[in-house]
């Protein structure tokens, strides 16, 4: 039997909060082998991100330490070499690809620098070789015009284009090792799967080895060879791609398989990790005569939003004297909208969704066209009207986190809005209505007076739901707003969304990169590529018979599992 690359014996791993200590990885152990890609897959705060810190031993200081337990790689304990020795080996022998590239690329340097940087640090190489390396690295990792890459700074180039820089950083000093922690989230399918197809490439050209991190099963079994999976903490199960994901042992495993949406029935509500582990999920499926007979009912009325050759066009200059470039971002979008549907709005980033979005919301001027809502022209309102009409038409935001003000208890954020429509008499009639809407959206009394870093990421969206449900509006957009989320905690909100709109009568604007969460929520399917509406259908119909190959793709693309 071959000695492991990567040896995780007997781990433990406590954090320390007022001097209180509290164990958070509970005797863990694992191993990876030379050229082998491990999946550790778990919801948030299962231990998979602080585990993969902890060989690298970028665990924060003061406030956690390594109880018991070794990591051994190259017959090296990493729990007990001096960090002189540990900067050695981090970034070259064993390399991250983090979660969130804008956040772990420097803003001020270009993104061919901070990859020589790399290069400068860690090899003999001179300053003109390290950047005819990065320029092959940006080549490897297939950026398009690796020139243009080279001198551009991050906030200048596509999501999935920083996350191959961050790749191309990753794998500069060939490491052993790669760590890749969620570095699809966020992503688009075919973005994703281009990502999960590079990571696999890379790692049989280069001989390297592979953990590769998600809360996403169906995307980690694509990856993988072997498979771990932690649930607060321990890990629950282990064992081959195949083994784990056709027989599942630990109810959790098969509670992850079973949260996310199928394509090929539509439950009525989608089973959380919290229903498998209490045994009480509900298989009843919505039957074709249902929904027909739904959509029977809300077709025939008059529409509550119409859309009529809408476009939206930039204009930049580059220069005094050089042509303006000009930039259709949605190009003469026609559409109907009915009360009581969720519309799906799907298509690649940068295919006009959320600008299309912004000039329904009267967020950004549409260049021509019109917005029919309840039969009158929006684009077309003044100042004071628009400021009506903001109450009927919210938004639910992909970042509640980023939507909260930090310095407002949650309480105060949702009665904001509602003093400013003139929604209740008085302060406390308004309280007791928050009070009553945090109870509608899973929530209770007690998050009231709480600020937003106290709540988890679910939790905020579930205050971001209330703050939007608030002003009793009559058409919701959701612009990815669970597309951050884990998969159980998808499936809490999206269940929630279907409950306010069989309880409320809301309309929905639903926009996703995730197709399957798209097709599970929607009634009628638009799907939008480089500003055009390239398909529009029942959603079904678009899934099981679609006519352009875009769409193809876009299916194609989506994680499936074995």
């Amino acid at each position: 039997m071959t000695t492991p690359l990567l040896s995780i014996n007997n781990l433990s791993i406590s954090f320390y909060s007022n001097k209180i200590e509290k164990e958070i990885i509970h005797d863990i152990s694992f191993h990876l082998n030379t050229n082998e890609i491990l999946g550790i897959v778990g919801e948030s705060g299962s231990g998979k991100s602080v585990s993969s810190l902890a060989i690298l031993g970028l665990l924060p200081k003061n406030v956690s330490k390594i109880t018991t337990g070794s990591i051994v790689f190259d017959d090296l304990d990493l729990t007990k070499i001096p960090i002189k020795t540990f900067q050695k080996i981090r970034g070259n022998e064993i390399a991250m690809i983090f979660q969130e590239p804008m956040s772990s690329l420097n803003p001020s340097m270009t993104c061919g620098k901070q990859v020589q940087e790399i290069l400068l640090q860690h090899t003999e190489l001179s300053k003109n070789e390290a950047k005819a390396e990065t320029l092959a690295l940006f080549e490897k990792v297939k950026l398009p015009d690796p020139n243009r890459v080279f001198g551009a700074y991050p906030h200048e180039i596509s999501g999935g284009q920083k996350q191959r820089v961050m790749i191309a950083m990753a794998i500069a000093c060939k490491p052993k090792i790669l760590i890749a922690d969620e570095p699809t989230t966020a992503l688009d399918v075919t973005v994703q799967k281009e990502i999960i197809l590079l990571l696999k490439q890379l790692q049989a050209e280069e001989n390297m080895s592979i953990i590769f991190i998600s809360h996403d099963l169906s995307l980690v079994s694509e990856i993988s060879d072997r498979i771990l999976v932690m649930y607060q903490g321990k890990i629950v199960e282990q064992g081959l791609v195949q083994q784990v994901f056709k027989n599942p042992e630990h109810i959790y495993t098969k509670a992850l398989i079973n949260s996310k949406p199928s394509l090929n029935v539509r439950l009525k509500r989608l089973p959380t990790i919290k229903d498998f582990m209490n045994e009480t999920t509900d298989r009843s499926i919505v039957s074709s005569e249902d929904r027909k007979a739904y959509h029977d009912n809300i077709y025939s009325k008059a529409p509550l939003l119409e859309v009529i050759n809408l476009e939206k066009t930039y204009i930049s200059k580059s220069g005094w004297f050089s042509k303006p470039d000009i930039f259709k971002a949605v190009n003469k979008v026609s559409f109907k909208l009915y009360e009581g549907e969720t519309l799906g709005l799907v298509g690649e980033s940068g295919c006009g969704k959320s600008t299309l979005a912004n000039a329904i919301l009267l967020l950004d001027e549409a260049t021509s066209g019109s917005i029919l809502y309840k039969g009158i022209d929006i684009t077309k309102l003044s100042k004071k009207e628009v400021r009506t009409l903001r109450k009927d038409i919210q938004i639910i935001f992909q970042d509640p986190y980023a939507s909260l003000n930090p310095r407002i208890p949650v309480g105060k954020a949702i009665m904001e809005p509602m003093k400013v429509h003139g929604i209740g008499k008085s302060e406390k009639e308004r309280k007791e209505m928050v009070l009553d809407l945090l109870l509608k959206v899973g929530l209770d009394d007690t998050f009231f007076n709480r600020y937003p870093h106290e709540f988890s990421g679910g939790q905020r969206q579930r205050i971001g739901i209330a703050r939007a449900i608030s002003l009793d509006p009559k058409l919701i957009i959701c612009d990815e707003s669970v597309s951050a989320l884990d998969i159980s905690v998808q499936a809490q909100v999206l269940n929630l969304l279907n409950d306010l709109k069989a309880n409320f009568g809301f309309t929905y604007i639903f926009i996703s990169h995730d197709l399957a969460v798209v097709k599970y929520m929607s009634d009628q399917l638009i799907v939008m590529n480089q500003g055009d509406i390239e398909e529009m259908d029942d959603a079904d119909v678009i899934y099981t018979n679609a006519k352009k190959d875009y769409t193809k793709k876009l299916i194609h693309a989506i994680p499936k599992g074995l």
